[in-house]
């Protein structure tokens, strides 16, 4: 799923508020991180992480990039050293999901 730029606005403007809960250090994405990530991304859609300095492999955008690849979740955010990941949660009910605005087209 693609998100649009009005999505992705609307996911930025959600995510100021919730706290960093992801950290990547010098061990990387390793498989519990990534274990960590999906099961956060399950219970609440959209979560940030974080380089920390002390991580040489990656910078933010690369590790963001393979960590949604991994928990076949979407980029939304990359600042400095803080990144943003959003993935719809099946196991909520539907009315406890993060609505996303809807795409609408253009009558010609």
């Amino acid at each position: 799923m693609e998100l649009t730029s009005k999505q992705r606005a609307q996911l930025r403007g959600l995510a100021n508020g919730i706290d960093t809960i992801l950290q990547i250090g010098k061990d990387g994405l390793g498989d519990n991180l990534v274990k960590q990530a999906e099961d956060a991304l399950e219970a609440r859609e959209l979560i940030k992480g974080r380089v920390l300095d002390n991580n040489i492999n990656y910078d933010a955008r690369s590790a963001a990039e393979e960590l949604a690849k991994a928990t076949r979740s979407e980029v939304v955010q990359v600042i400095g050293t803080k990144f943003v990941l959003y993935r719809e949660s099946h196991s909520k009910p539907k009315e406890k999901r993060i609505q996303l605005l809807k795409d609408r087209k253009k009558k010609l």
